[in-house]
């Protein structure tokens, strides 16, 4: 079901873009390499990770947090359910 590509990529941060957090691409040295500020609703992403980290990096935020899924288009809320049901493996 994952594949590490830049079009999967893409739709995940489609799905983000649905979502009421904000998601940006930054420098810097999480040791997770993300950050989450939960009351801002903003995601931080390592901007140096390959695709395959970013997705893997996206992939763990949505796997711990609670979207509204109200706001999400039909294409989006498909995804975020297979994703919900499927395990990641890193």
């Amino acid at each position: 079901m994952i594949k590490y590509t830049n079009q999967f990529l893409t739709k995940l941060e489609d799905l983000i873009a649905e979502s009421d957090y904000v998601m940006r691409y930054e420098k810097g040295s999480f040791k997770s390499g993300y950050c989450l500020l939960k009351e801002q609703k903003i995601m931080i992403i390592n901007k140096f990770f390959t695709t395959e980290g970013k997705i893997n990096a996206l992939l763990d935020i949505l796997k711990n947090l609670e979207l509204d899924v109200t706001r999400f288009s039909e294409k989006s809320l498909k995804l975020y359910e297979e994703l919900s049901h499927t395990e990641v493996k890193l």
